[in-house]
């Protein structure tokens, strides 16, 4: 497919409530490999289509145990807590320590748009509430509790 420029902090877009999609099409299809090929080029482990310059509610996530690929994801369960170090493809060379929940199930649609579940604990409920947040155009800066550069 294709690899994108990542937008970094201080282009509006990572700052704006992504529209929900309304279906999933050919051209959402295409974001989802579009965000999967951008983000294992820039060796992360998720990417929110804000993060291309697409005000879309649409994710994709790999911490190993495969490729998630989510639209219009939302955290319907969480559970625990977890304070630990993140990064953001959209914030180089900054790191901080973020408190998230430890485990969250999430609710979307998968690449056919078909109702799916994602149970996620430790790097992969992080790295979901982390892209679900690029949705609500909040950074992991937003949540620190400690920043470093």
């Amino acid at each position: 497919m294709a690899v994108y420029k990542i937008v970094v902090i201080g282009d509006p877009v990572l700052r704006e409530e992504a529209r929900p999609v309304p279906e999933v099409t050919r051209n959402i299809q295409k974001l989802l490999d579009n965000l999967a090929d951008t983000m294992y080029a820039a060796r992360g482990v998720g990417l929110a289509a804000p993060q291309i310059g697409v005000s879309k509610r649409v994710i994709v996530v790999d911490v190993g145990e495969g490729l998630w690929e989510l639209v219009n994801p939302e955290i319907v369960s969480r559970e625990g807590e977890d304070v630990n170090v993140e990064g953001c493809l959209s914030i180089p060379g900054v790191a901080g320590k973020v408190r998230r929940a430890s485990r969250v199930v999430v609710r979307g649609w998968d690449r056919n748009g078909r109702e799916i579940e994602v149970e996620a604990s430790g790097l992969g409920a992080r790295a979901l509430q982390h892209e679900i947040d690029h949705l609500d155009g909040i950074l992991f800066i937003d949540k620190a509790i400690e920043i470093f550069s």
